[in-house]
Formats: structure tokens, sequence, C-alpha cells
């Protein structure tokens, strides 16, 4: 019988709906009652490591649950699946993904409605989630997202809707599998990257927006000795407004690493363009294009990269490309 470890962190999929209709963290955890739909299946345990919404969850509760999930692969368990708050789930999904060297599944799910609301999706994706992660398959294929009958890769899914249940949707490549009646069925296989463990995180990373007549005002602000790093969505295939370049040479004279995404949903940033501000100019200043992830995730990849003491060529070589 499989050994799952069930590790709660909080979110809606442990709240509930009070009389006028908000939706808080309750003081127990209701999830925690249902080990027993598990029995004769699995041989399942639950810990609530916290118990934060996940806006309130920072690089440091990530790092406490990747050690954890590190210390149960040590200890025998098959399989680990994390409930999360969705809003930045995919952030600490991707968080896992690039720091455990596990090659047992870790599975993160949550629930877009409170555990008392009308059509809860929790307990669902919580048995969804177990599934996988009991599942051989699963084995070796990073860290996965399952939500809504569907299997993500953490590394590209983002959630593209406030409210929907089927809010986590991989753009570009698509779901690797799906939920079947019986368990999961996986379809796609991705590209192997290799992890890159940490003992601890650095913070003032940060991410910025481009958009239409933007100025330097907010990179000149971020040119502080305390800046470790920038991720920058970029317009396009990765292009910048002219009025930001000289904050930005700046930036890279300081040796503060700018790290570019594009902002589009669909596609990859790359060096197309010639003109002032375009990709190429923005390449040649020294600016690192990261090629598939969003600017959240690239933040996250910033963050443990720099974490992990990688700079110069060693940390462009690794912010470069996601998807190999």
């Amino acid at each position: 019988m499989k050994k799952i470890l069930i590790l709660h962190t909080g979110g809606t999929i442990a709240m509930s709906e009070n009389e006028s209709g908000t939706i808080i963290p309750g003081a127990s955890n209701p999830l925690m009652a249902y080990n027993q739909l598990f029995a004769g299946q699995y041989d399942v345990s639950s810990e609530e490591l916290f118990n934060l919404p996940s806006p309130h969850i920072t690089p440091k509760e990530m790092l406490l649950l990747s050690q954890r999930i590190n210390q149960a692969e040590q200890a025998g368990v098959d399989g680990v699946v994390v409930t999360h708050g969705t809003d930045t789930l995919e952030e600490t999904a991707y968080f896992l993904d690039l720091t455990l060297p596990s090659t047992i599944p870790v599975v993160i799910t949550g629930a877009m409605r409170s555990s008392n609301e009308i059509g809860s999706d929790g307990l669902y994706n919580l048995e969804s989630a177990v599934k996988t992660a009991a599942d051989d398959d699963a084995r070796g294929k990073g860290v996965l997202v399952v939500m809504n009958d569907e299997v993500h890769t953490a590394r590209f899914v983002t959630k593209t809707h406030t409210t929907n249940v089927a809010t986590f949707r991989t753009p570009t490549f698509g779901p690797i599998g799906i939920m079947e009646k019986n368990g999961v069925k996986f379809f796609q296989e991705l590209t192997e990257q290799q992890a890159c463990p940490i003992t601890h995180v650095i913070d003032h990373v940060y991410l910025l927006k481009a958009y239409a007549g933007m100025d330097d005002r907010l990179l000149t602000m971020l040119d502080l000795p305390s800046t470790n790093g920038l991720v920058i969505e970029a317009t396009g295939a990765g292009n910048l407004p002219p009025q930001t370049l000289p904050a930005l040479a700046n930036l890279i004279a300081h040796k503060i690493p700018v790290i570019l995404v594009s902002r589009c949903f669909n596609g990859v940033a790359e060096p197309v363009y010639g003109y002032e501000g375009g990709g190429q100019q923005l390449q040649k200043m020294g600016v690192i294009f990261c090629q598939g992830l969003n600017g959240q995730k690239a933040r996250i990849k910033l963050l443990v990269g720099l974490s992990a003491g990688k700079n110069g060529q060693q940390l462009a070589t690794y912010m470069q490309d996601a998807i190999s």
C-alpha cells in the first residue's frame, strides 16, 4: 500500500464561508478529517505545516515546505500532496520544482470554492491529487499541479481566472495529463531540469511590468545597494520603451541582474527587434532573456538561483531557458 503524506498549508481549500458570505480561515482545517476517505487504498497521513492564505506565503515558507518534503522522501514516503491557496500556488509549486531533487511524485492542489460552499471542489481535487501522487507514472515528472481533472506541470501552469474552477491552465504547451475515473493518465513528457537545492532564501528580488509610456522612475527607485535582482515583463517579444534605457543601463552597471520575459500570455521572449529599446539592444546591454516563464515564475527562479550563489554567466545560463 503506497504511503502518501498530505501537507496542508491553508488557502480557500481549508476555509469556510460564514453567515455574511465572507470566506475566512477556521480554527481547524476541515480536510484533516478526510484521511479515512482513502482507507484501504493508500496509507495516508496528514500534517498541517501552516494555515495561511496564499498571499501570506513567502519564499521562507516555500523553503520550509521543500525541506519537509525532502525529509518525507528520506523517510520512505511514496508521494506527497500539498494543499495550498490558489493565488500564489503556481509560485510555490515552481519553487518546489526548482529546489527538490526528489523523484517521488509531489502534487499540489487547492480549491476555488471553500469547504462549505455549494459545488465545493476541494475534496474532489484532494482525492485526484492523492491518486496522482500514488501513481508510478507520476515519478520523475517534476512537481505537478492537479486541479479540475487536469494535470499540469509546475513549470508552466498559471492561474487564469479569478473565480472559475477551471482557472489553472498551461498556455502554449497545455496539460500533461488528465484524471480518469480510476486515476491519472499522462500523455506528455516534460523535459528534465537539474534541481537547485538551497538552504536559505534572499530577499529584494523585484518584478516590474512594462507599459506604454513607461519612463525610468521605477527602475531608478530600484537602483539600490540592497536590490539583488529584477525581472521585467516586457512588451511583445521582449521590448521596452526607450525612456527606460538609461536607468536600465545603470542597474546593469551596478551588477544587478535584470531578467526579461514577455508580458504576453502565450509565446516566449526573444531578441528580435533592432530599434531603440528593442530586444536586440537590450540583450547587448546585458539583459538576460528568459524563455517560457511568466514574470512571477521568472522571479522565483531568479531568487532561487541567487540564493544558491549563482552569478555572472552561471546565473545567465541558469535563467535563459526554462523549456529545457
